[in-house]
């Protein structure tokens, strides 16, 4: 029996995706229905995203690394033998594409700010925000990956706070560019005085800080949103106090709904403190659900795959995540004694998740789909039951959906959980006007006025090209 209708607003839909062969649950492109093998075709990307509008879903949520999982083994042999995340393209290349094929999807890809430059990245979400007429949203990550930093000519990556000041910095610029170097009335368009954009509506901007020297203009006009929607993974406690300051949606990829219920607590209480409301940030979970028309039917489609997911591949995952070579372990390690007052403890005790005798043999037991996201594996009702008790008991928004077999994983939610969501009052049955940013919020285009970009916005009226007063932040920085 279906549980009872609804009060809360309408859940976040995502499908999660990456632009390469395996992703959270690896393995399964082994599997002779699945297509992620043609990640590098345009079609796969296009099908995908009308799919996806079929099912009123809010985004696709395109995730990325830089680097390759090395550590197992001490080596990539499994990682490319198995195709855990490698090869991968550019996520942001594929999003014009399903821009172009869809009206509504959002569309939120992960771009690391540890190896760019935020003049040139404020011009390609600019670009995206544009082409997608404001369907564009940024993950934001600062990575972890030792060898992204020595693919990128550095000796390893920057220490783990430090990452998040640099990024704080990075922000500031962007802020900039995206908010106060155009004004809103700066393109005039003006065929008969020949003006296209008034010189006196844009500011140049100046930024000194210990990270970056900015001196220019921002090269594109203002676009729908001129920021894109905020996204960000994280739940250290700097990675918290960083999404209290700017992040719109916060993606926890966690297992227990105690533990995720007191995150969120946290999380909400940072952005109070950091001066916006709680419900200004939306908290998103990975699920793996596994859906049939019956019980029977999804138990043996869940065990169908299973025989195809490969939980090596998937340990070869972990253990770059971890910093540990899972690969000398046996089956009987308890894991917690092998790693006691050291950084790495921590990452056990989330995999663990408080148990003391948890071993490796216990771990490849979860691995068993080839990933460690919420399995949920019913029918329809079982499946829209968990989501809902998610949403109840640990005050989430929404969800990202990891793929199991493309493309019939999410058709089979559109086509069974989709209908007994909305029957629930928990899905949407047509999409609200506008960008993704109203779509979310149903506060307009635009960051609200509290979000700490704000202070880098221009008067409502007034401002030229000639240097303006300092704004003051925590850098001591000034836009001109």
């Amino acid at each position: 029996m279906a549980a009872p209708h609804s009060a809360r607003a309408p859940i976040i839909l995502n499908a999660f995706n990456m632009a390469s062969v395996g992703h959270i649950n690896h393995g399964l492109w082994t599997h002779p229905r699945d297509q992620s093998s043609h990640y590098h075709r345009l079609d796969y990307w296009t099908r995908l995203a009308k799919e996806l509008e079929r099912g009123l879903f809010d985004g696709l949520f395109i995730a990325d690394i830089i680097g390759a999982y090395d550590t197992y083994q001490q080596s990539v042999d499994v990682t490319l033998r198995e195709s855990v995340q490698l090869p991968i393209n550019d996520p942001t290349l594929v999003v014009p594409a399903m821009a172009a094929v869809t009206e509504h999807l959002g569309f939120g890809v992960t771009v690391n700010l540890s190896y760019e430059q935020p003049y040139l990245l404020a011009r390609r979400f600019s670009t995206l925000d544009h082409l997608t007429q404001g369907r564009i949203g940024w993950n934001i990550v600062t990575g972890y990956l030792d060898s992204a930093a020595r693919a990128m000519g550095q000796p390893q990556q920057l220490a783990h706070d430090a990452r998040y000041d640099r990024a704080d910095e990075f922000m500031d610029v962007l802020y900039q560019l995206w908010e106060g170097s155009w004004s809103d009335s700066a393109v005039l368009r003006d065929r008969a005085a020949r003006i296209y954009a008034d010189p006196q509506q844009v500011r140049r901007v100046q930024h000194s800080g210990p990270h970056f020297q900015v001196d220019g203009y921002h090269l594109s006009e203002p676009s729908p949103q001129r920021t894109p929607v905020l996204l960000q993974a994280g739940s250290s406690g700097r990675g918290l106090q960083f999404a209290a300051r700017h992040a719109e949606c916060v993606f926890m990829a966690v297992q227990d709904k105690a533990s995720t219920a007191a995150l969120v607590r946290q999380l909400r209480a940072e952005a109070v403190r950091a001066g916006r409301q709680p419900g200004d940030i939306k908290v998103l979970v990975g699920m793996t659900p596994v859906v049939g028309a019956t019980t029977r039917q999804a138990q043996e489609k869940y065990e169908e795959y299973c025989r195809y997911a490969s939980p090596e591949a998937a340990l070869a995952h972990l253990s770059a995540t971890a910093g540990i070579d899972f690969s000398t372990y046996e089956r009987d390690t308890p894991l917690l004694q092998q790693h006691r007052s050291n950084g790495i403890e921590n990452s056990i005790k989330r995999l663990a998740n408080g148990r003391e005798d948890y071993r490796l043999g216990d771990l490849l037991d979860e691995l068993a789909l080839g990933g460690r996201y919420a399995t949920v594996v019913g029918d329809a009702q079982q499946i829209a039951d968990e989501m809902q008790s998610w949403v109840e008991e640990a005050g989430v928004d929404g969800f990202n959906l990891a793929r199991t077999v493309v493309p019939e994983c999410f058709g089979d939610f559109i086509d069974l959980v989709v209908p007994e969501l909305q029957s629930r009052g928990l899905h949407k049955s047509a999409y609200a006007p506008g960008t993704m940013r109203h779509k979310l919020f149903g506060l307009g285009d635009r960051l609200p006025a509290h979000h700490y970009a704000q202070q880098f916005r221009q008067p409502a009226q007034g401002g030229g090209a000639q240097a303006s007063p300092s704004l003051s932040t925590q850098h001591a920085q000034a836009l001109a």
